[in-house]
């Protein structure tokens, strides 16, 4: 069986994939980053270091990319080429479109009845100012963006509409969210073939107000109650991914969902539950191709 990794080389997670491919097929694999590979049309053919990933049983994505940007969906359209020729991804190029964009994946759990924080969209910056007021505090939030990267708390005051302004001369469409009091932790609820697998914390352990390990969140392990799981579930079942981490906030006003995950993490899996999700995800995909 001839599985490839779409990833980052060097990057630990798209390593540790690679390794438990390796260790499933007993053979080396290459971990093949994006922007190496070519698409020839119509042939199909997709070169990458000297291999055809079109003649692969598989392909696992684990990165697309090592930053998030809209040059991401043109990755991701590449590989659906390669997908509608027969070759099976995980999870599915489609799938991953639809989760990428912040704002592509916020409208479609709105749409899905998936409680989420009062957001506002807009390109406007009187209206962004008015959310600001009457969020009495906001996030900021780039449609492309990860570990909270990009993002900044903004209360209503003097030097509001500047810094708003100045936001917008960077990114025309303003992606804004009531800011919501994670009472020290937020949830990772994961999902393997649409089955729970388990769920993590990400637990503050500094004044930061988002709880990511970039700035200084720790892993601990949870059990959270099923109607919680539950809500994951059905928020995930939307986007039909392989592999996936929903970021869930329990609150006083009841729990709110931030996003599911294009790709999952896990890091998270391994330091707070010690499972190898890697060797797990390798063994749900090599059962799925034997089929």
């Amino acid at each position: 069986m001839k599985i490839g990794v779409i990833g980052i080389k060097d990057a630990w997670s798209s390593e540790q994939l690679a390794e438990a491919v390796a260790r499933k097929t007993g053979g080396e694999t290459t971990v093949f980053e994006m922007q190496d590979v070519r698409l020839d049309l119509p042939s199909g053919r997709s070169m990458a270091e000297g291999q055809d990933l079109s003649e692969f049983d598989a392909l696992i994505i684990k990165k697309i990319g090592r930053q998030y940007s809209p040059d991401l969906l043109d990755r991701l359209e590449m590989l659906r080429m390669l997908e509608g020729r027969g070759v099976k991804i995980f999870s599915s190029p489609y799938s991953i479109l639809r989760v990428l964009d912040r704002l592509t994946c916020t409208i479609s759990l709105q749409l899905g009845d998936i409680p989420m924080p009062p957001t506002t969209i807009t390109e406007d910056v009187d209206h962004a100012l008015a959310a600001v007021e009457e969020y009495g505090e906001a996030v900021f939030k780039p449609l492309y963006s990860t570990k909270a990267r990009g993002m900044f708390v903004l209360k209503p005051g003097p030097d509001a509409r500047s810094t708003i302004e100045k936001y917008h001369s960077e990114y025309k469409t303003m992606y804004i969210q009531k800011t919501i009091d994670l009472n020290g932790s937020d949830l990772g609820i994961v999902f393997l073939g649409g089955e729970y697998l388990t769920t993590y914390a990400r637990c503050k352990t500094t004044d930061s107000w988002n709880t990511t390990t970039v700035n200084g969140g720790k892993y601990a392990p949870v059990d959270p109650p099923s109607e919680i799981i539950e809500l994951a579930r059905k928020a995930q079942a939307i986007f039909n991914l392989d592999f996936t981490c929903v970021d869930v906030a329990i609150t006083k006003e009841g729990p709110f969902i931030f996003e599911v995950s294009a790709f999952g993490g896990f890091r998270g899996i391994r330091d707070a539950r010690g499972i190898d999700a890697a060797a797990l995800y390798v063994d749900y995909v090599t059962e799925k191709v034997k089929k």
